[in-house]
């Protein structure tokens, strides 16, 4: 099973749902033969509005914001030990991350590669948090590029459905280590180019950028000073954009270093 290779997208997708006149729709599809009944059933529709408001309340006070999105509180504990304190991520000379890998696997019905989805449970002091996200130093490509040669279409829409991200070789090898320790898989080197002379890795990373779909953020720590000393604690950011508006502004086309 080893031999095989395993290619993994990760997509997250928020349902809300709404628990409003329920009651009031059941009440209105009875057809009630006296007014004792009618009592009877209107009580009983008055409790189950009562119990579906005492759900949805439960659920709103399970919810906090977290850089604008609703998030459960357990998931924003995980996002802002990733994300806000920089903990527990891939990068050059960092301690390992505690963070067990899982994968749920489908064969596209031909070939070696299997496709799934990563999730990921990391130890918060203790404390099991599962997250669909994982972080990693990388260093993300925003300089022009030539995008014809002779006549010919070249890197047909960079910087919009997908950048270059680089990373050292042994950031990867980490990486595709702990994928093969917690799901038994290795990991397909499809879409990467290996440089042995400066030890990088590129990765051609896709984003979204259709109508309707969620665009990568690029964000700034606010208190460029401070972050060093705040390094491992709350360091506020500031969001400026999605990448593909970054990439749009001739300021910022260069190679950016971030988580």
């Amino acid at each position: 099973m080893s031999r095989n290779c395993l290619d993994v997208d990760v997509e997250v997708e928020v349902e809300e749902n709404s628990f409003e006149n329920s009651g009031r729709m059941m009440e209105a599809n009875i057809n009630v033969p006296n007014i004792a009944n009618h009592i009877v059933i209107d009580q009983a529709a008055q409790a189950q509005r009562e119990d579906e408001e005492s759900a949805a309340s439960s659920t709103n006070s399970n919810m906090v914001k977290w850089r604008g999105n609703a998030v459960s509180k357990k998931e924003a504990k995980g996002l802002r030990h990733v994300f806000d304190n920089l903990q527990d991520h891939f990068g050059h000379e960092r301690p390992d991350p505690r963070i067990r890998f899982k994968a749920s696997l489908a064969h596209p019905g031909q070939g070696q590669i299997w496709n799934g989805d990563l999730d990921f449970t990391y130890d918060i002091n203790g404390d099991q948090c599962d997250l669909a996200y994982v972080s990693m130093d990388v260093c993300v490509d925003l300089t022009p590029k030539l995008v014809h040669k002779h006549g010919q279409p070249m890197l047909k829409d960079y910087g919009n459905s997908w950048v270059y991200v680089y990373l050292p070789g042994l950031t990867l090898d980490k990486f595709n280590s702990y994928v093969k320790i917690g799901t038994g898989w290795d990991v397909s080197n499809e879409r990467t180019v290996y440089d042995p002379n400066r030890n990088l890795v590129a990765i051609e990373a896709k984003m979204h950028h259709e109508s309707g779909q969620p665009k990568p953020s690029f964000w700034v720590v606010k208190d460029k000073d401070a972050s060093a000393s705040a390094y491992g604690k709350d360091i506020s950011f500031t969001r400026v954009g999605s990448i593909q508006d970054v990439n749009a502004q001739p300021h910022q086309q260069h190679v950016h270093r971030g988580v």
